[in-house]
């Protein structure tokens, strides 16, 4: 495994993150994995040299921050590992204050995930979404207020425009408060409009660049094509491949990653995988696996390198998306 600094911190992380929205609790969603079957995976993440974890409070209504905490606690280790998760989604219901980035849910939340993942600081709080309703500077003056108190280390962002990024960044620059150390998101070989803002915005900042959905919800692993939600329990019941990837240059992506991978002798995913690191400023892809051999061809991915010509055939068939949600 390949340990590397989160952006221009001193935080070192692997160079893949464990995604832990599959691990909590079924009856959030079918496919999720229970507690007692969770476990292997963060085992096996921990053998493979993984120490990037990353959750969220509202990833099974919390259960995935319990769960994770308490892989965090058999590892023992805690000082290798990463913890990171997220707020802004409501918790425990609708209702005024239960979700946004009001300074009150900020620091309730944080509380909250902290209880649950039984830690006394949470390495690395990431905003899950900007908050429309609530003045960036009363969010970012209580992220800092909880970086001050000790109870974050590192701050991050998450699924947003460009600009409203680096207005975040200004605001902390001139207020002196802690600033974004990361940008986890949506950017995988089917999904490239972040390289048009975002990517070099990261760049120029010295963010650290964490990808969600790296193999496009199972269609970089040739599970589906697009429009076709596949014969997996996720796939049956997730609303956003449909929305996100439907494209018509979409299955030609798909069909350059399959053939570049059959002349290589390796799998779809790790093309994919391969290609994303390859890419500037990108620290690591965020890996759900909900099979233990998925984490494997993924540090396969880690040690194959694509030459320019089987990059440019990746590239070649991309067709722009439109840009939904997320702003």
């Amino acid at each position: 495994m390949i340990h590397v600094p989160l952006g221009r911190t001193g935080l070192v992380v692997s160079r893949l993150a464990l995604g832990c929205m599959s691990y909590g609790s079924s009856r959030w969603r079918p496919w999720v994995l229970d507690a007692a079957e969770a476990m292997p995976f963060y085992r096996r993440a921990f053998d493979l040299g993984i120490n990037l974890l990353d959750t969220a409070d509202m990833y099974s209504q919390g259960v995935s921050e319990e769960v994770t905490g308490r892989a965090v606690k058999e590892h023992g280790r805690r000082e290798e590992l990463v913890v990171a998760t997220k707020v802004f989604f409501p918790m425990g219901g609708e209702g005024p204050n239960r979700g946004g980035l009001s300074r009150k849910h900020v620091i309730e939340g944080c509380e909250a995930s902290l209880s649950r993942l039984g830690l006394d600081a949470i390495d690395l709080y990431q905003v899950h979404r900007f908050d429309p309703k609530t003045p960036i500077d009363e969010t970012l003056a209580a992220l800092d207020q909880l970086v001050r108190q000790g109870k974050v280390r590192y701050v991050g962002a998450s699924s947003t425009s460009a600009w409203k990024l680096m207005r975040a960044l200004g605001r902390s620059d001139q207020n002196g408060w802690a600033r974004f150390a990361s940008m986890q998101n949506h950017y995988n070989l089917v999904y490239r409009e972040e390289e048009r803002e975002m990517i070099p915005l990261c760049l120029e900042e010295g963010l650290g660049i964490l990808p969600w959905s790296p193999l496009a919800r199972g269609l970089l692993a040739g599970g589906k094509r697009s429009g076709d939600p596949g014969g997996t329990a996720r796939a049956r019941n997730d609303d956003y491949t449909p929305r996100l990837y439907d494209q018509p240059g979409d299955d030609d992506v798909i069909a350059a990653t399959r053939a570049v991978a059959g002349a290589r002798g390796v799998t779809m995913a790790e093309v994919a995988l391969a290609w994303l690191l390859s890419r500037p400023g990108v620290t690591a892809p965020i890996v759900g696996a909900t099979r233990l051999e998925h984490l494997d061809t993924a540090v396969r991915a880690l040690s194959l390198e694509l030459d320019e010509e089987e990059k440019a055939r990746l590239e070649a068939p991309y067709q722009p998306h439109a840009v939904r949600g997320f702003q």
